[in-house]
């Protein structure tokens, strides 16, 4: 009776209150935002006492509050993606500086870290679908050297965001350009 009566009295924290837009990132992912998904997810992991999946999750969901207090305002969709694809990127630095002093234990955990938080990104665009947009972009600003790349990059960059990698963007549109 005590434990029925203490679980109708305890609800689920809301950290981040107000009305943000919903979340429709990776492929298999419901219309919710980030942060209730993250939620969710993390009392899956509780109940399925995946000790590591819950850490991964508790940290990401750890660096979205700490960035809406930075913010002092709830995050909405875009700033909860730029925060995940930081968290991505520098898992991958990480890795790389494994790799270099070569521990194995280290590189096999960042691994199925990267796998776990690229599950919440949205769909990665293809070689093609890329060079199709870098190309429009070149027309609709009408670059035609390497002088223009500015103008280039900050069409293309938003419509890409969350969807290809930054550094791979701006090779794509140095070869094109040249």
């Amino acid at each position: 009776m005590k434990n029925q009566v203490y679980a109708a009295r305890k609800k689920p924290k809301q950290h981040v209150k107000g009305a943000a837009k919903v979340y429709r990132g990776a492929v298999n992912m419901p219309d919710q935002n980030l942060s209730e998904l993250l939620f969710n997810e993390q009392k899956e992991a509780t109940r399925a006492k995946d000790r590591f999946r819950l850490t991964v999750i508790r940290m990401l969901r750890s660096e979205l509050q700490n960035s809406a207090i930075a913010k002092k305002a709830p995050l909405d969709a875009d700033e909860e993606l730029t925060i995940l694809t930081l968290e991505v990127k520098r898992r991958e630095e990480s890795l790389q500086e494994f790799e270099k002093s070569g521990r194995q234990d280290l590189i096999d955990d960042l691994k199925e870290e990267i796998a776990m938080l690229k599950k919440y990104l949205p769909e990665q665009l293809g070689e093609d679908e890329l060079e199709r947009m870098i190309r429009e972009a070149i027309a609709e600003a009408g670059a035609e050297t390497k002088r223009e790349m500015g103008k280039v990059m900050s069409l293309i960059m938003p419509r890409v965001k969350g969807r290809a990698n930054g550094t791979l963007v701006r090779k794509k549109v140095e070869d094109v350009l040249k």
